[in-house]
């Protein structure tokens, strides 16, 4: 009996402990889970450039991914001189309406948030800047040199003050330094990152991404958001192949140039057919930069002083207009140069650089081809009738005044603007009227030579 006991005992006894181990395992296994289950995701991207339609894609593109994944906040890091007011507006609206924090860094040291970045930061739930960085100067800039402070373009004075109402209400919202916000419009102000700290324009500096996370980590947002960051999975979204190729053609200086190396292309395959490397190369160049115009805002106005250039310079190579038409392209060219793209800020628009090396080629070109044209012209001829022109040759008849000359291995009917000219004779060929040769002595010792009769002439 006591056997018994003590053996139905151990069984149970046995049964418990591994019961107890099993509940153990499956709630450290549930922890993991649980762990795993809520653990925290970063969504980052980086901004180098200007902002454009290729910018505004991937940014756009990327809240939409943090979005559907749920992540704790997206990270900007931005670094940009300027770029489009349409691409700006539309990255700060969604900035604005993100139910993602959004936090801009301008990083690495050396970095900047000029002009268009000034309202990407400002719209950012948390703005944090690196060391040795800059924010501000976002007055509106003409590319024709208007707009400036003190200017009197009336055109000019109103985007300024536009943006300085943009600037106004995103700072107020954000509850940032309203007044520096109106005058990095107004009047270009700039800061450092740390006299940006000190104005309330941004809410800390970092080091690095590493040091912004850890001092990010517990922050609490407006809406009761506290943000868990410290041990948070950080996901790189990267620009997609059609974003970068955009990207390297969002440069207008590299449209630019494409376009019009394109136009060359096309105009020597014009004058040069068959050849076909004009045309594929230049129809390689005005495929890309049409494809990069897509992203650009173009004024078709200066498409057409482009073309219209263009064609009076080829049209002068066709007419005896001597350079009027080519100075009248040149002038057309530069004109469609300076109006092709509208682009306020001069930081990434269309360089005078670019444009004057450009209408310098063409015009040095233009004025080379002319000048050539106009030597060929300026030749005798050396082929048909009209080459014989100058030619030396030796009387074979008679001329009185009219006979027969040898010209260049032919006999030719002549006529001497001289008066008699005996057989044997060497004379120069002065001009040609309905197939009949003017001649006159090539030598003046001519004269003086008897005169040959007999076999000698030509029956």
């Amino acid at each position: 009996m006591h056997e018994g006991l003590s053996f139905s005992s151990t069984i149970h006894y046995g049964s418990g402990m591994r019961l107890r181990r099993s509940i153990g395992l499956a709630v450290v296994l549930c922890c993991l889970l649980s762990c795993l289950g809520v653990a925290t995701e970063i969504i980052r991207v980086t901004v180098d450039g200007s902002i454009n339609p290729v910018s505004r894609s991937l940014i756009l593109r990327t809240l939409s991914t943090a979005r559907a994944r749920g992540a704790e906040l997206v990270l900007l890091e931005l670094n940009t001189p300027g770029g489009l007011e349409s691409s700006m507006r539309d990255i700060v609206a969604a900035e604005l309406g993100s139910e993602i924090p959004v936090v801009v860094f301008v990083s690495p040291s050396g970095a900047r948030a000029a002009s268009a970045g000034v309202f990407l930061t400002m719209a950012a739930h948390i703005a944090a800047m690196a060391p040795g960085t800059n924010i501000g100067a976002a007055h509106p800039v003409n590319m024709l040199g208007g707009g400036q402070e003190g200017s009197e373009d009336t055109s000019m004075d109103k985007a300024a003050n536009d943006a300085a109402a943009f600037a106004r209400s995103i700072a107020e919202q954000r509850g940032r330094n309203v007044a520096w916000a109106e005058s990095a419009v107004l009047v270009s102000s700039s800061l450092s990152a740390t006299e940006a700290l000190e104005q309330d324009v941004i809410d800390l500096i970092a080091d690095d991404v590493d040091s912004l996370l850890a001092a990010v980590d517990g922050y609490a947002l407006p809406g009761g958001i506290v943000l868990s960051t410290r041990d948070a999975q950080v996901s790189v979204v990267r620009p997609t192949l059609r974003e970068r190729l955009l990207g390297l053609l969002a440069d207008p200086n590299l449209v630019y140039v494409l376009f019009i190396v394109g136009l060359y292309g096309l105009i020597y395959e014009f004058f040069h057919p068959g050849i076909g490397f004009g045309l594929a190369a230049g129809g390689t160049c005005l495929l890309l930069a049409l494809f990069g115009l897509q992203v650009l805002p173009v004024n078709a106005a200066g498409i057409a002083l482009i073309l219209f250039g263009m064609a009076l310079i080829v049209l002068d190579a066709f007419t005896p207009a001597n350079g009027i038409l080519t100075a009248g392209g040149i002038v057309a060219l530069l004109a469609g140069s300076l109006t092709l793209f509208d682009i306020a800020d001069r930081s990434i628009g269309l360089s005078w650089g670019t444009i004057a090396a450009v209408v310098g080629a063409t015009a040095l070109l233009s004025v080379f081809v002319l000048s050539k044209g106009l030597l060929i012209q300026r030749r005798p001829a050396v082929t048909g009738m009209a080459g014989l022109i100058g030619m030396r040759g030796e009387v074979r008849r008679t001329l009185t005044p009219e006979g027969r000359v040898l010209v260049n291995g032919e006999y030719w009917a002549a006529r001497s603007v001289e008066g008699r000219i005996p057989v044997g004779n060497r004379v120069r060929v002065e001009r040609i009227e309905r197939g009949l040769l003017y001649v006159r002595r090539d030598d003046e010792r001519e004269s003086n030579r008897s005169e040959r009769v007999g076999p000698q002439d030509m029956p």
